[in-house]
């Protein structure tokens, strides 16, 4: 199959000829002659079968470009157009100085800078990053001196412009802070001198530090690991800078003796204190597989946000520059709960004992009522523990508090009521036959609870109608006086007279 030829750029150039144009197209392997209208192309480049650069011949008006090769001569009517280019013209550079080193962008403003093929800066060619009619960006070459720009289009090359190339002195190290520091690296280091502006690379002997700030007069970097005294060089476009020593110090590694506490909650967020030896520039603490939030950090005392982790035990390890220290066992404790109580009632005083049931109750360090801490605390089992109710008063929840956390409300029912004494203010009547089987009315307050009534000791039926009345009927007694007392969780009543009429 014949070539193919699908396009050329630039489509169109000066009649002299000497334009470099791209051909685009296929077939163009083993191809041995590129014309432009009848006449030949010159400098032909064959370079991958799909493109060809070439110089133009001399000629006039639009022709048709075609490449010959082994298997024939391409038909494609692909045109180039000879056309009187205007020369570009140049009138102002932006910046027109720069560093020795070149690397800066420098704008080119000027007309006729379409299709720029080259850009000089002296004899050096610098990198085209835009071009329009009337303006080309480029990357300056390095260079030395004053030397002239020019842009080179297919109507020839520019009037010159002066372009300075500014010596960049050479950087200067007058200081580091520290001097040393761990085998492991990763601490930061400052390096003060001048002319260090545009740092490209600081080395430590032949390993290079992380940059990272840089000011012409201070240089921030993270040490790369070594060992021994090295040398800190600074390069810049000015150079490389004298040495200066830095020294390797072999890190021991980290020891903990110590946790405080040793247990806590499965969702974290506990402060845990590390006591220990060698804990300075603490890179990592695990709490087995999770990291912990580092809060504080010197040489014997780490304190972390514990992270949240499985009911279980685990190794707590701290990670220095000298290494991984020893482990020491953390336990992750589950939030207690609590179920229900008994009593879940009791007197306004407190001093009666309530029984409380749950979950996860064997570290119980505390227990509340509303607030107000229980005493004598005394765990039977991890489902139960009892305690002496402090005083309080309406209805209250109860709480437990374990390394695992402080129960809620949310299970159960933890609610205690506070009951006042209940006291009585009449007997209605206050007088019956010896053969009991009377109703007799009391009345009073706090008596809503009421689960007994005594006539001079002896138990009698009853009903609690409201908080101010509860309605006895009197078992038989002997003639003569007795006293009546009610009886609610909150203790005994106060004693009124009933008195018997013999029969």
């Amino acid at each position: 199959m014949a070539p193919v030829v699908t396009s050329v750029s630039p489509a169109q150039g000066a009649p002299a000829g000497g334009t470099s144009v791209t051909i685009t197209g296929s077939g163009f392997t083993g191809a041995t002659a590129v014309r432009f209208g009848p006449n030949l192309a010159t400098s032909v480049v064959v370079v991958s079968n799909t493109q060809i650069t070439a110089k133009t011949p001399a000629g006039t008006g639009t022709v048709k470009v075609t490449v010959t090769g082994p298997t024939g001569t391409s038909t494609q009517n692909v045109p180039f157009t000879y056309t009187t280019v205007a020369a570009p013209v140049l009138t102002g550079l932006g910046p027109t100085s720069g560093p020795a080193g070149g690397g800066n962008t420098v704008t080119i403003n000027g007309t006729n800078l379409s299709g720029a093929t080259s850009v000089k800066f002296g004899l050096n060619s610098a990198a085209i990053l835009t071009n329009t009619p009337t303006q080309i960006t480029v990357t300056a070459p390095a260079g030395t001196g004053t030397t002239n720009v020019t842009v080179t289009t297919p109507g020839g090359t520019s009037n010159p412009l002066p372009y300075t190339y500014i010596a960049t002195p050479a950087p200067a190290l007058t200081s580091l802070s520290p001097t040393s520091g761990p085998t492991g690296g990763g601490n930061t280091v400052t390096i003060n001198g001048t002319n260090l502006t545009g740092a490209t690379q600081v080395l430590f002997g032949a390993t290079p530090a992380t940059i990272l700030t840089n000011t012409p007069t201070q240089i921030t970097v993270t040490a790369p690991a070594g060992t021994g005294t090295t040398n800190v060089t600074v390069t810049t476009p000015g150079g490389t800078s004298n040495p200066l020593p830095y020294t390797y110090v072999a890190t021991p590694a980290p020891m903990i003796s110590s946790l405080s506490p040793t247990a806590g909650p499965t969702s974290g967020g506990n402060t845990v204190t590390i006591n220990g030896t060698n804990l300075s520039g603490a890179t990592l603490v695990k709490f087995g597989l999770n990291s912990a939030a580092i809060l504080t950090n010197t040489a014997t005392q780490i304190t972390v946000t514990a992270p949240a982790g499985p009911p279980s035990s685990v190794n707590v390890t701290v990670t220095t520059p000298g290494g991984i220290s020893n482990p020491l066992p953390y336990f992750y404790i589950a939030a207690p709960t609590v179920a229900d109580l008994s009593p879940h009632l009791g007197p306004a005083t407190g001093t009666n004992t309530v029984t409380v049931f749950g979950s996860n109750l064997t570290l119980t360090s505390a227990v509340s009522f509303g607030g107000n801490p229980a005493t004598a605390i005394n765990v039977i089992s991890d489902s139960q523990l009892t305690v002496t109710a402090p005083a309080g008063s309406g209805t209250v929840v109860v709480t437990v508090t374990t390394p695992g956390g402080t129960s809620t409300a949310a299970t159960g029912n933890p609610y205690y009521t506070y009951l006042g004494a209940p006291v009585l203010t009449s007997l209605n009547p206050s007088h019956g036959p010896d053969t009991g089987g009377d109703p007799v009315v009391l009345g009073g307050t706090h008596l809503t609870y009421t689960d007994a009534v005594t006539f001079g000791g002896v138990p009698a039926s009853f009903a609690a109608i409201s908080d101010t009345q509860v309605v006895a009927t009197s078992p038989p007694g002997v003639a003569g006086a007795v006293n009546v007392v009610a009886h609610t969780p909150a203790g005994n009543s106060n004693a009124l007279p009933y008195t018997y009429d013999p029969s």
